[in-house]
């Protein structure tokens, strides 16, 4: 069996051991990212949808940079959306920033009720590049 190494980025280590769960684990090559959402450093939400989306991009690209991968590294990515009807927009406006280039890695996108307050959750598995596992 793989290990499973848990990767924290800086600054968040209190807030993933407050709640009990790891930002992502390392194992078998890939990294498996938990969910990310727009929130400081304290876990308070950032208000603005559009910018919210942005900080919770920051927040993956943080913890994927801690793992040693980049967005590019990115195999399979998931966008939980409050209210789709409203937010696809700015998914789509946003992503783009983040984004990177060809190929995109496939996505799923699912409409929920409730994300404890907040309007997206991004999950990703991401390809450890060879060279840095």
């Amino acid at each position: 069996m793989a290990d499973r190494i848990a990767i924290f980025p800086a600054g968040r280590q209190d807030l993933y051991a407050q709640n009990k769960y790891s930002a992502a684990i390392s194992s078998g090559g890939f990294l498996f990212v938990s969910g990310q959402v727009g929130s400081r450093d304290d876990g308070s939400k950032v208000d603005d949808p559009e910018e919210q989306l942005r900080v919770a991009f920051q927040n993956l690209n943080a913890v994927l940079a801690a793992g040693g991968c980049s967005f590019d590294d990115v195999v399979d990515f998931t966008i939980y959306i409050v209210d789709p009807g409203s937010h696809l927009d700015t998914v789509f406006k946003v992503k783009d920033e983040f984004w990177g280039e060809p190929p995109y890695p496939p996505i799923t996108a699912v409409g929920v009720t409730w994300l404890f307050g907040f309007d997206f959750e991004l999950k990703a598995t991401a390809r450890i590049p060879e060279t840095k596992e």
